[in-house]
């Protein structure tokens, strides 16, 4: 996958001799190390401690309250460590579809101009972080009565680290012209801003188009990691168009980050990785491949099976695919699939259960616009499926003349023996649902148990546990984490600076003022693509479900109805590129650059707003279950 650049795409044999190249190789590596196993600790302290709260609670019956206290301060810790991590090993994602047409010399120089600008922008923010977590130590967390200062430095540790990593990555370029060149570009675009920064003031809404379109834009399409793209653009319309402080940003990417249900992402990447060395994995997929293995496409099949069965299991969407990807992707590719094709499926199937319960978006709509969301869980399960029967059709399409001639139809037997040696594999999802569904853990800790499992699965069943493997994987954990985790924080900080704008209120009033149901509709699904793919489900259901629910009760569309189409519209806006973070969360989980899935993804897209159009058509869909 390309990611943030420069340094990792040099072989080492290519690096200068010189001093200073030499200090900093020495310096990247020992720092290197040391925070790839400080963030390996903090995983595996995460999961030891929410398994143990959940075996205090459920089975001694002594609750820990202060569980989850700690597990948020650790997460953050390891939310910005990771992106570190990430930052060293070039694994912060980011859009080359058209970096990749360019020269190879033009190449070098955008990427290493997403190195300055990385830097630029993780200077800007370190003190404001700083003054943040100042801030915090006046505050003091209810369990352990500690002050919240020790969380919240988390943010300026972080960030500082990440500029020095950068600034060690602009040292080990080689070619100072280039280094030169980029960072002047850098710096001049910035002073650009500030000169004009005076006269922005007065544009009104036209600096959203400036700066979450225009800089957005740009900046993506030069290969600048995504999450900086969205830090810049947010920073730069707070800091030149508002008199806001720039630490409010800091606590919106610090809301955005460590948001307790997210701490599933990283057990479920690290269950994926496990369900994979252990060979549970091997065995689940050779127990599917025996029943679908000779259907052209029948592992896309199972692809999108899995992720309608085990969407919502663990909150996040981004842990959903963590969980599918790891096991199916391999078998995939060995089939023939293509790295572009698999990911575009694993983004749609992303969108097509935004509506499966449990949906943490759908427990905000309840919440927020008073629908009953038993109601809401129960018409949301074939809005999924006449979304899931449109993907099938693409599916088919695209694999109808795929040669299984070396493929044999399995046996009932051969069948019946993938199914024993796959049975604890394939439990494994049972398990994790019945955990939640019982009480016995939240949707956060099931992971755990999951993880668990697996270990004593790996051990006792299929004698494949590595141990040698388990601090890699840690690592390889911790990378991918932070860098979902820092998009999803300078996300977040847009997301607010857009409430900020008032740009909610405005969309709300030119929604009202239309004139029939199906032009609402219609807006609606446009207006929530769009916003899907700046904006996070939650934020964006918290922002405009109290404005637009009471118009769509007065247009006489029915508000289950309605909560179906604005999830299904923001689902899409979410993992559609070139913006949708969910697209470029999906390539992080399958380890794939982004650019190798945009044209697969346009037919999958497609089907997408299809099936989202027999939705909005045909309300009976939303309601008949009711």
């Amino acid at each position: 996958m390309s990611h943030l650049p420069s340094a990792p795409s040099i072989p080492t044999a290519a690096l200068p001799d010189g001093t200073v190249a030499r200090a900093a190789g020495f310096v990247e590596a020992t720092l290197g190390r040391g925070i790839e196993w400080i963030a390996a600790l903090l995983i595996a302290a995460e999961i030891l401690l929410l398994l143990a709260g959940v075996i205090a609670r459920y089975f001694l019956h002594t609750p820990l309250i202060w569980v989850d206290e700690v597990a948020s301060i650790l997460f953050l810790w390891l939310a910005t460590l990771g992106a570190v991590v990430a930052l060293r090993r070039g694994e912060h994602m980011r859009m080359t579809a058209l970096v990749a047409k360019v020269s190879p010399g033009t190449r070098a120089f955008l990427d290493t101009v997403g190195l300055a600008a990385a830097l630029a922008f993780l200077l800007f923010i370190v003190y404001p972080a700083f003054e943040f977590a100042t801030g915090e130590a006046d505050v003091t967390t209810p369990a352990l009565e500690i002050s919240n200062a020790w969380r919240a430095a988390a943010l300026p540790a972080g960030f500082g680290l990440m500029a020095l990593m950068a600034a060690i990555r602009l040292l080990r370029v080689g070619d100072w012209k280039r280094v030169l060149g980029a960072v002047a570009l850098v710096v001049l675009a910035c002073l650009v801003f500030k000169a004009i920064g005076p006269a922005m003031k007065g544009l009104g809404n036209l600096n959203l188009l400036i700066f979450f379109v225009g800089v957005t834009a740009v900046t993506v399409l030069m290969g600048v990691p995504i999450a900086i793209c969205f830090g810049l653009a947010t920073f730069g319309f707070l800091t030149l168009t508002t008199s806001l402080p720039i630490d409010v940003m800091i606590g919106r990417m610090d809301e955005g980050m460590s948001h307790i249900i997210l701490l599933a992402v990283p057990l479920f990447v690290f269950l994926g990785l496990l369900i994979e060395m252990t060979g549970m994995a091997r065995a689940m997929v050779a127990f599917l491949a025996s029943l679908l293995g000779h259907v052209r496409g029948g592992l896309s099949y199972v692809l999108l099976g899995a992720m309608y069965l085990v969407s919502g299991i663990s909150g996040s969407k981004v842990a959903d695919m963590a969980a599918v990807a790891p096991v199916l992707f391999p078998e995939m590719r060995k089939r023939g699939a293509k790295d572009g094709d698999l990911v575009a499926l694993l983004a749609t199937t992303g969108a097509q259960t935004e509506t499966i319960p449990p949906s943490l978006v759908l427990i905000t709509i309840g919440s927020v616009t008073g629908v009953s969301i038993a109601a809401l869980f129960t018409g949301g399960m074939l809005p999924g499926l006449v979304l899931a029967a449109t993907l099938c059709g693409v599916v088919w399409w695209r694999y109808r003349k795929e040669d299984l001639s070396h493929v044999t139809k399995a046996t009932g037997s051969q069948i019946r023996s993938a199914l024993l040696v796959a049975l604890p594999a394939v439990l494994l999802p049972f398990v994790i649902r019945a955990a939640v569904v019982y009480g016995v853990a939240t949707a956060t800790e099931v992971s755990t148990l999951g993880i668990a499992y697996s270990i004593i699965a790996g051990v006792l069943f299929y004698r494949q546990m590595q141990w040698r493997r388990v601090v890699p994987m840690l690592i390889e954990t911790a990378a991918l984490t932070g860098a979902i985790l820092f998009i999803i924080g300078t996300a977040t900080a847009m997301a607010w600076a857009l409430t900020q704008s008032g740009f909610s209120n405005t969309l709300a009033q030119a929604m009202s003022a239309l004139g029939g149901r199906t032009a609402f509709l219609v807006v609606s699904i446009i207006a929530f693509i769009v916003l899907g793919s700046v904006l996070e489900g939650i934020p964006a259901i918290v922002l405009f479900g109290p404005l637009l629910f009471p118009i769509a009760r007065q247009m006489g569309v029915h508000e289950v109805h309605y909560a179906m189409v604005v999830v299904l519209s923001m689902g899409i806006g979410l993992f559609a590129p070139p913006f949708g973070v969910g697209y470029y969360a999906a390539c992080a989980v399958g380890r794939v650059d982004p650019s190798e899935g945009m044209k697969p993804i346009v037919g999958y897209i497609l089907a997408l707003l299809v099936g989202l159009a027999i939705v909005a058509a045909v309300p009976w869909i939303s309601l008949c279950l009711l």
